[in-house]
Formats: C-alpha cells, sequence, structure tokens
C-alpha cells in the first residue's frame, strides 16, 4: 500500500509540475506541494533500512557518531570564534584591497566569521593574507 501510494504521489507530482509550467495560471499549484510529493518519493529508501543488515550497520555507527561530530563542530566554531575576534581587533583598519571589500572584510564579528569561513574553504586564502599584510610605503594612510 506505501508503494502504491508513493508512486500514486509520484505521478500527481509530475502533472503538477507541468501544469505549473503550462500557461494555464488558474491550474497552478504552489512549490510548497511538490516538495512534500517529492519527500515521499525519496522516503522510499528509508524501507530498505530495514531489509539490509549493511545499511542498518552503517546507519547505526552514523546515529552513534554524531555526538563526537557536533563535538568537533563545537570545537571548529571556539576556534573561529577566537579567530574572528582577533581579526576584528588586527584588521579593522584594512579597508580595501584585492580580495579585502565592502562584503569581505573584518569590520565586524559577523563578517569576520564569514571570511574565516571563505579562508576555510580555501578560497583566495593567499589574496587575503597578502591584503591583510600591507604595511607603508604600500598603503595609502587612511584608505589602507
Amino acid at each position: 500500500i506505501f508503494d502504491m501510494f508513493v508512486v500514486f504521489s509520484s505521478i500527481i507530482e509530475i502533472v503538477l509540475s507541468s501544469l505549473a509550467s503550462s500557461s494555464l495560471s488558474m491550474l497552478r499549484v504552489g512549490p510548497q506541494l511538490a516538495r512534500v510529493l517529492r519527500i515521499l518519493r525519496v522516503s522510499r529508501l528509508l524501507r530498505l533500512i530495514n531489509k539490509y543488515k549493511g545499511l542498518q550497520a552503517l546507519i547505526q555507527t552514523i546515529t552513534f557518531s554524531i555526538s563526537s561530530l557536533l563535538n568537533v563542530f563545537a570545537l571548529l566554531l571556539l576556534v573561529f570564534f577566537i579567530y574572528a575576534v582577533l581579526g576584528v581587533f588586527i584588521f579593522n583598519d584594512i579597508k580595501y584591497g584585492e580580495v579585502i571589500s565592502d562584503y569581505r572584510n573584518f569590520h565586524d564579528f559577523g563578517q569576520a566569521m564569514l571570511i574565516l569561513l571563505v579562508i576555510s574553504t580555501g578560497e583566495d586564502w593567499n589574496m587575503i593574507m597578502y591584503d591583510c599584510s600591507r604595511t607603508p610605503p604600500d598603503c595609502i594612510e587612511g584608505e589602507t
């Protein structure tokens, strides 16, 4: 019965998505209903967990490791917090550079956390380092 319900909901979702792209504005349905139907289609995978012991062991291992992963995430967040506060105090005066701009800077805590996230992904970290290491005579007084 569950499989039949999922198949019918998938067919309804396909019909509704084709109606949403058509020119009939009266029959358009919001995207929330389509999302719910997609989730129902994915829920068929949950039935596989009960059938395969290897998949059950994998899910159980992931469940047991979630608390350890949360501890690692909390430690990483603490390190980011410390470096964001230091970045605001040390690099607050840097106005512009090749990468440092109005959107990527150390002017406040939120911006510092965002730029640290960018640095941690490896995107332009060396250019940010060069922008932050500018010293006189390379920088303009008051517009560093």
